[in-house]
């Protein structure tokens, strides 16, 4: 529970105290509390017993002199340094340490480069993201009691709280979904929790079976379904948030819920993990949480396809050719490279139901994880201004993205098939260019982004902003695209 909390009486407060220390400058409240306290934080920082290094965490103990019975000195370095991601971290490493109900002295945090009520929004946001737990399933668990946190401050921060709040709790929806395991979130389970989300904010959705997947001809998510016992989904949600405006942004997200490759078989290491090809759908999804919890102004299309990859006497085969949904036929020389399959034909479900521009997400590539690694995801467009008002969005949230070619050769080399119209999977090419150019050959000339998050959508260790395992990246980096651009 995080709130907003004015009038502070540091004197009288009960709680644990928080407050942020710069190296280069001492807030009023620090000096006040100081006083209060007979000068015992001036001495410590002079025996330099109180660390202002950014994040360190100092515990000191009040003996009686205020109500509050402990103190947590908070540094954080210069303040011409301390920037919006370094508040980030330092909130989620706060919430993180602390064991017992805190208040934190927010003025104390705020610099001239940024409004309080921006950091305010932020610290919501980090509080509720390192909150997360990943321990659903375990049978002994390690119940920590919820902790409240205050931020204290002369302004009413409620609005900003909640704002935060919903995007970190959107981020940790997203979190939980690609975490979930392959027997526990089938396609089925998917649009079940989505259309319940649906339901809950009075949404129009529509959840398609199989016999209309075939009247439509959707040969790319009805082929690599082949070889499951699960039926295939395709998850359609629709949010008007501006009845004024004809524009609508389609966010499609890969819903891979288990991929073993197909006959193209994953090796052991590599299949470890695979629930998590659905960390698309995940993440449109927690944006499109953060849309409509905001009410924003904007008007969406969630398109999710659903499947999972399996072999079976069935599934698709190397020289397979599938009929997708727009008229193209395709020879998928990889079955692996299935999520392209399926998110051709929710493109042009997208595109049929009115989408005016494109933000697709994908578990797509381990090639772009080569290119780039673990921390940036990979980014293709066909439209320079929809991506650089996008790009500004990420650098706000500090989720990284990195603009990647498309050239007409790529496209010229899907077309190398003797047998269909594109080929899945030319051997030989830049495999996260060629998985976009594939996307591209649907998407046509409706403005359209295309991220890459194989590598940014988990992590091998912890972090200041919750436990390893998925990240839930690019919920808040779209939730501020539409937001700012609304």
């Amino acid at each position: 529970m995080i709130k907003s909390k004015q009038n502070l009486n540091l004197t009288h407060e009960s709680t644990t105290l928080a407050i942020g220390v710069f190296c280069n400058h001492k807030h009023e409240l620090f000096n006040q509390l100081d006083q209060a306290l007979a000068s015992q934080l001036t001495t410590l920082l002079e025996q330099e017993l109180i660390s202002t290094k950014l994040k360190d965490i100092t515990p000191i103990y009040s003996l009686g002199k205020i109500q509050s019975k402990k103190i947590l000195l908070v540094g954080l370095g210069k303040t011409e340094e301390y920037t919006l991601d370094k508040h980030r971290q330092t909130m989620g490493k706060l919430a993180k340490e602390t064991q017992e109900d805190l208040t934190i002295i927010f003025e104390t945090f705020a610099t001239d480069n940024v409004s309080i009520r921006q950091l305010a929004a932020i610290a919501a946001e980090s509080i509720t993201l390192a909150s997360y737990k990943t321990d659903a399933y375990k049978t002994e668990k390690n119940d920590k009691k919820s902790i409240q946190f205050y931020l204290a401050s002369n302004h009413d921060l409620s609005e900003d709280i909640k704002r935060g709040i919903i995007y970190g709790e959107a981020t940790n929806h997203a979190r939980h979904l690609y975490n979930e395991p392959g027997n526990k979130l089938t396609a089925t389970d998917l649009a079940n929790y989505i259309a319940g989300f649906a339901k809950k904010h009075q949404l129009e959705f529509k959840i398609m079976e199989k016999p209309e997947m075939e009247a439509k001809k959707m040969g790319g998510l009805l082929g690599v379904n082949r070889g499951s016992t699960e039926p295939p989904k395709m998850i359609v949600v629709n949010y008007q948030g501006n009845t004024q405006s004809s524009e609508v942004t389609a966010l499609i997200g890969k819903g891979l819920t288990f991929d073993t490759g197909g006959y193209c078989l994953k090796p052991r290491t590599s299949m470890n993990g695979m629930q998590g090809d659905m960390g698309g759908a995940a993440s449109a999804f927690g944006a499109f949480e953060v849309a409509v919890r905001l009410n924003l102004p904007v008007n969406l299309l969630l398109v999710i396809p659903s499947t999972d990859n399996m072999v079976s006497a069935d599934a698709i085969k190397p020289g397979d050719i599938l009929h997708m949904m727009n008229g193209k036929t395709v020879e998928v020389t990889n079955t692996d490279a299935e999520g392209r399959l399926i998110l051709a034909d929710a493109i042009t479900l997208a595109k049929e139901l009115g989408a005016s521009r494109i933000i697709d997400l994908a578990t797509l590539t381990g090639a772009v994880i080569v290119a780039l690694g673990s921390e940036t995801t990979g980014t293709f467009t066909n439209d320079q201004e929809f991506f650089n008002q996008f790009a500004k969005a990420s650098k706000f949230t500090n989720e990284d993205i990195w603009q990647l070619p498309l050239f007409p050769r790529d496209q010229k080399s899907l077309r190398s098939s003797l047998v269909a119209d594109l080929n899945n999977s030319p051997v030989g090419k830049p495999g996260a260019i060629m998985a976009a150019a594939f996307l591209k050959e649907f998407v046509e000339d409706t403005p359209w982004i295309h991220l890459d998050i194989a590598g940014t959508s988990e992590t091998k260790a912890n972090h200041d902003l919750g436990p390893k395992g998925a990240t839930g990246v690019m919920v808040r980096t779209i939730g501020k695209y539409l937001e700012t651009t609304s």
